[in-house]
């Protein structure tokens, strides 16, 4: 779609309400899209990075445009421009806030690894929103060639604790046949600001596609998760991790389209909340008639370190085919008093001993992030949120 008529949908359409199924847990009282400005300059700021690596590529964007660090040779590393005829391949304006995204975006990159090019050290992009009452609409487009390997890491930080903005963005992936990529994308943006993130991936045949997602701040967001596994033999595992605290609201949307035979997919969300923080897992696999031999999973589990905490958990099934195997697990449970006893009989505090527990939680779905690095960073910064 043109920006052209992406503006004409976005004036056409009112923002999403309660009475919608996709948004009946997560109410958008308060948000006036046209409130925050489109900003042409960024404000200086030392922003402490969330994981320190040796990058094979780095990228930072923000509202004054987007700066390639260092890009790797034999690869393209840029700028993303509008005129790429795949921008909305995988993403449709079908509300008014990706509309939004379609019609203002003014900062992407481009990252397309070719054929048979393996990556030893990951990319970056660091996606940095510095300006108060700001909007910083940004897109992604990632490429993976055939038999291609690498890893790449999305970072959303703000310039402050404090900053009240927008981000609005808008990821998509291709991963052709053979390939393997590690996608990372990881959001810690102040939490006085909103924050929408709309990814989606297209898998071929034989691909496989490792992502992990970590919802750390913002004040309110929803990021939607969908993987089109669209090839015989695909593989999507999704690890989600996300702890909310404070008033926090966070909202993630998974889904999983099974469209080709012997295809795979393994969602595994887990989630810590306290205080009055509040989050919405809405999670949905569906196999086509044509995906025989189908192996998909999913899961969310949610612990409540407080009492006024509260977490909706919804998963669902739609099987149009005979020969699969699919199947979902939902809890939502407070920390075990006895643990907390047994652990605080041993010398440990109340404190140290609710950390030990929710680091226990996490320890599955931490185990499954394949680099060291990244595995440690959001461990501590997981625990660092309990006082």
């Amino acid at each position: 779609m043109s920006r052209a008529a992406a503006k004409k949908v976005y004036g056409e359409l009112s923002l999403p309400t309660t009475s919608e199924e996709g948004w009946r847990f997560t109410d958008l009282t308060g948000l006036d899209l046209d409130a925050y400005e489109l900003a042409g300059e960024a404000r200086p700021a030392e922003i402490a990075p969330l994981v320190e690596l040796d990058f094979a590529g780095s990228a930072r964007i923000d509202e004054s445009g987007v700066e390639i660090v260092a890009a790797p040779e034999g690869i393209v590393f840029a700028p993303l421009k509008e005129k790429d005829k795949r921008i909305g391949a995988l993403i449709e304006p079908g509300d008014k806030i990706a509309a939004a995204n379609a019609a203002f975006w003014k900062h992407g990159l481009l990252v397309e690894v070719p054929a048979g090019v393996e990556l030893e050290r990951p990319l970056h992009v660091r996606i940095e929103s510095t300006v108060a009452n700001g909007s910083l609409p940004t897109r992604l487009l990632v490429v993976a060639g055939e038999n291609s390997r690498f890893t790449l890491i999305e970072e959303h930080v703000s310039a402050a604790d404090d900053l009240d903005a927008l981000t609005n963005c808008a990821v998509e992936i291709h991963v052709g046949a053979g390939a393997k990529l590690e996608f990372v994308s990881l959001q810690h943006l102040s939490r006085q600001g909103w924050h929408f993130s709309r990814q989606h991936a297209r898998l071929e045949r034989d691909s496989e596609l490792d992502w992990v997602c970590a919802g750390l701040g913002s004040k309110k967001s929803k990021t939607w998760i969908s993987n089109d596994l669209a090839g015989a033999g695909a593989t999507s595992r999704v690890t989600g991790l996300y702890f909310a605290d404070g008033s926090q609201h966070l909202d993630f949307d998974t889904y999983q389209e099974h469209a080709a035979p012997r295809t795979n997919s393994d969602f595994l969300f887990r989630g810590a909340l306290r205080d009055e923080a509040t989050t919405v897992w809405r999670g949905m696999i569906r196999v086509e008639p044509e995906a025989q031999g189908t192996d998909a999973y999913q899961e969310n589990r949610n612990l409540l370190l407080s009492r006024r905490a509260h977490a909706n958990s919804i998963p669902g099934l739609e099987i149009l085919a005979n020969d699969v195997r699919c199947s979902h697990g939902a809890t939502v449970g407070q920390v075990d008093r006895e643990q907390l006893f047994y652990l605080m009989s041993r010398g440990l505090s109340a404190g140290e001993a609710e950390r030990l527990i929710v680091s226990g939680f996490f320890a599955e779905a931490l185990d499954r992030i394949e680099r060291e690095p990244i595995r440690e960073a959001l461990t501590k910064a997981l625990e660092a949120r309990i006082p």
